[in-house]
């Protein structure tokens, strides 16, 4: 495997608030540079401001403000950071840190929820991707200007402590409130690897962190001695991280001196990786899972298995982040990262989508997937004819605008589970279910000994799901399930039981099995040579 030490610094992902990007490994501590009339007229504005100006002046405000006002004229990810939001940052990817466990962006002046932490405070009330927090503790913070440092402050806190979210949900006209309980958020990269088949494996990662690359190789070395053959990489809502880790997953799959990846700007060095020859899966059918929340150096391993021909993407199509940032300390442990180059996959495409009306547009794009048909129809994809590129073996892919999968899974709006929705966004399913595997977690462990045991031999039984719509009733009043909603129930009640039993190892297997984009996969698995 590659050296991590190589590539020490995070590639885009939108974790908890930060429009990250890709980073190039050489890091400059001090400006150098000659003074300009710019800098001198900067300098001479911010003088007059702090000596004639009729109010008090917050000068770190001041100066904040000018600089992004400056980037914002540049590109979405040049972006400049306070020095509490690398530390943020440092933790999310290393370490760990207190609070409800989401990855948000703050997009049109509101909280959006990227992701949530697989297992933590805010995914076990209810709080899913694509929520907007609207309300923190009662107050609105959507719509008044509200910053990263400030969604920081309200959302972090000591283990233990309460914090009230208010969210609005895509689809529903409600503001869900929910008390979560801050605890202390770990950040494994690598949510569960199992046998999802006698001979296929299923590796979900949520980003590209410190210790990645060790945890994928022993988790492929793990499920070969079980018999995997074929694998599923699970990498959506996988918005980025290390681009070393990146290339270490990219190197498991891919023959030696392969190409995976390179970048290209005007005032820096062209670099090519290539994989070696200690790659823990060259062999076996691979496919890799995709979605509209897959960003940067997801894409980057998308597109070195689709360019290389080395397996099948499955899917939609990815977020679309192809820039490069390198990271600029400043003295006050601050720092700039500013976009010095793209990225490109090994036949030569860039896949960044356009920026040039600006960030809020560049954001916006994803919601217009949803409005254009995209979503439901590969044929809504529309890629500009002049970017295109070839595969190895010769097949077309296009570049400006994100990874289009192989194999397009539509995204799943089962009208049928109208009432089910209803039911889980209120987050009783989930107190419901925490609440009956604390009062019987002896005998349901008696029972189920293990994760394996519980996925085969758990069934939720009339009776059980009786007792829920009951307690669902006596908070929010009756409702009628008909056969689609009844069976989401029961799917959702035994993966949740199973979550609080097991954690991922019983979650996802059971999700899995209803999963139309992993059914995909498993189908082309057994249909593509």
């Amino acid at each position: 495997m590659h050296d991590p030490n190589r590539w020490l610094l995070p590639i885009t992902t939108f974790l908890l608030g930060i429009a990250l990007a890709l980073f190039l490994g050489k890091k400059i501590q001090k400006n150098s540079f000659n003074k300009s009339p710019e800098k001198t007229k900067f300098s001479e504005i911010l003088g007059y401001i702090d000596n004639y100006y009729l109010d008090t002046v917050d000068k770190e405000k001041l100066f904040e403000g000018a600089v992004n006002g400056m980037l914002a004229t540049l590109d979405p990810h040049s972006v400049y950071s306070s020095a509490e939001e690398n530390k943020a940052l440092m933790e999310s990817l290393g370490g760990g840190f207190d609070g409800i466990g989401v990855e948000f962006k703050i997009m049109n002046d509101t909280v959006m929820v990227v992701n949530t932490v697989s297992g933590g405070p805010s995914e076990q009330k209810g709080v899913r991707a694509g929520d907007r927090i609207v309300e923190v503790d009662g107050e609105n913070i959507a719509g008044v200007g509200v910053t990263n440092d400030v969604v920081f402050k309200k959302l972090r806190g000591k283990k233990g402590t309460v914090v009230q979210v208010g969210i609005m949900r895509p689809g529903f006209k409600d503001i869900y409130r929910y008390k979560i309980k801050r605890n202390t958020i770990e950040t494994h990269t690598l949510e569960v690897a199992y046998m999802i088949e006698p001979t296929v494996g299923y590796i979900k990662l949520n980003q590209f962190g410190e210790h990645t690359g060790y945890e994928f190789e022993t988790a492929v070395k793990r499920l070969k001695n079980e018999g995997m053959t074929s694998l599923i990489l699970d990498l959506r809502g996988n918005g980025g991280g290390y681009l070393g880790a990146a290339i270490e997953v990219c190197d498991a799959f891919l023959g030696n001196k392969e190409l995976i990846v390179y970048t290209e700007g005007l005032r820096v060095k062209s670099d090519h990786i290539y994989a070696t020859p200690l790659g823990c899966f060259e062999k076996g059918k691979l496919v890799v899972l995709i979605d509209d929340f897959s960003a940067s150096a997801s894409e980057i391993v998308a597109g070195a298995v689709q360019d290389n021909d080395r397996g099948a993407v499955v899917g939609r199509r990815s977020f679309g982040k192809g820039l490069v940032q390198q990271q600029f300390d400043l003295a006050d442990n601050s720092s700039l990262r500013l976009t010095v180059a793209r990225y490109h996959t090994p036949s030569g495409r860039c896949i960044q989508k356009k920026y040039d009306a600006g960030s809020e547009d560049y954001y916006e794009e994803l919601y217009n997937r949803y409005l254009n048909g995209e979503m439901d129809n590969a044929d809504s994809v529309k890629f500009d004819q002049s970017l295109k590129f070839k595969t190895k073996k010769g097949r077309t892919v296009y570049g400006g605008g994100g990874i289009m999968p192989d194999y397009f899974v539509p995204l799943d709006r089962d009208s049928n589970i109208v009432a089910f929705n209803q039911m889980y966004n209120t987050g009783l399913l989930i107190e419901f279910a925490f609440n009956y595997t604390n009062q019987h977690k002896a005998q349901l462990q008696k029972q189920y000994p293990d994760a394996k045991s519980f996925v085969k031999n758990m069934q939720v039984s009339d009776a059980l799901a009786q007792e829920f719509i009951r307690f669902y009733a006596n908070k929010e009043g009756k409702v009628t399930l008909n056969n689609a909603s009844n069976k989401e129930l029961r799917i959702w009640l035994k993966a949740l039981i199973g979550r609080n039993l097991y954690r991922d190892e019983a979650f996802y297997p059971v999700i899995n099995s209803t999963d139309k984009t992993v059914l995909k996969a498993v189908e082309v698995m057994k249909n593509d040579k």
